[in-house]
């Protein structure tokens, strides 16, 4: 299960699993990117704003190094917000860090812009505390400049992240390149089902992330995963990685815990019975609402969805 792939739109295909790098602390994920490549693994996630791309850079040069080759490994990096407006000088500073070429996907990691002369420069605030956003400029303009990208050489594929149906909507009548990815928040807690099959619909692989609920792995107690778990003879971990392979997803699973990262490689293929638990909770939830976020940018307030559900994002 570990070595299923999907195919893009492009014609490429993206492994099924893959490493993630957010929240990973300094000091450690250069070994987790290193001995995850050396054991098997052929995606890592990266993006300028998790802060550690240098170290990601050092452990892919380190498995290159012992012989895994390039051409084998599928490498994904983002914008960050405060550089809509200078995309290519942000994917140079990314390339520089991780010591490539190019990137096999380059994602923008929110629809939204940040001052880029603001007081920080990932997260510039207002007086006020709030986010400093440029709200005279679209995420559909970002996506132009992503666009050249590919005539750069420097980047395989372009794609989102964080995208909701409405977000998509707007751009995919003014783009040239259909996003090949885009990254949501997803697990039985959030399935997003209808931003899921738009995607599918319109050739938009989706990829999930956090997908045991984020930090702490909250949702290793929830009682549907517990009874699959109970019921396969596998660890909740191994549940909810493998829930998003039936639906056609690809998932990030984030450790630098070199007993996990291994562990987290044993995907099962879950039969129906299994998905249908998993699946009557999750509609369950839609229904009443009760969809949980855990990804829930501060910068929400500023662009009017704050008041919004959690499972409803921009």
């Amino acid at each position: 299960m570990a070595d299923t792939k999907f195919k893009l739109n492009t014609g490429a295909e993206i492994p099924a699993l893959g490493l993630g790098t957010w929240q990973s602390a300094a000091g450690e994920v250069e070994k987790a990117v290193s001995y995850a490549l050396s054991n098997g693994y052929k995606h890592i996630d990266a993006a300028y704003c998790y802060g550690n791309e240098d170290e990601v850079g050092q452990g892919l040069k380190t498995a290159l190094e012992s012989g895994v080759k390039r051409e084998d490994i599928f490498v994904t990096t983002k914008l960050w917000c405060t550089y809509h407006s200078r995309v290519e000088a942000a994917l140079d500073k990314s390339l520089k860090s991780l010591g490539l070429d190019y990137v096999d996907l380059y994602l923008m990691h929110w629809p939204v812009a940040m001052n880029p002369d603001g007081n920080h420069e990932k997260f510039p605030k207002l007086p006020d505390g709030s986010r400093d956003l440029v709200k005279d400029w679209s995420h559909i303009q970002t996506w132009k400049l992503m666009e050249k990208l590919l005539a750069t050489g420097k980047v395989k594929a372009i794609g989102v992240a964080n995208y909701s149906v409405k977000y998509l909507n707007q751009l995919l009548p003014e783009a040239t390149v259909v996003p090949a990815v885009n990254q949501i928040e997803n697990h039985p807690s959030l399935p997003q089902q209808e931003l899921v099959d738009f995607c599918k619909s319109k050739g938009i692989h989706v990829t999930a992330y956090s997908p045991l609920g984020s930090t702490g792995s909250p949702m290793f107690t929830a009682a549907p995963v517990v009874k699959v778990a109970e019921k396969r003879g596998v660890t909740p971990a191994t549940v909810l990685l493998g829930y998003h392979i039936p639906r056609g997803s690809s998932v990030l699973a984030k450790s630098v815990n070199p007993e996990r990262i291994k562990a987290n490689k044993g995907l099962i293929t879950l039969d129906d019975s299994d998905m249908k638990i998993l699946d009557d909770y999750a509609k369950d939830l839609e229904a009443t609402g009760k969809v949980v976020r855990y990804v829930y940018p501060a910068f929400g307030v500023n662009f009017g969805f704050a008041d919004q559900p959690q499972g409803i994002i921009l």
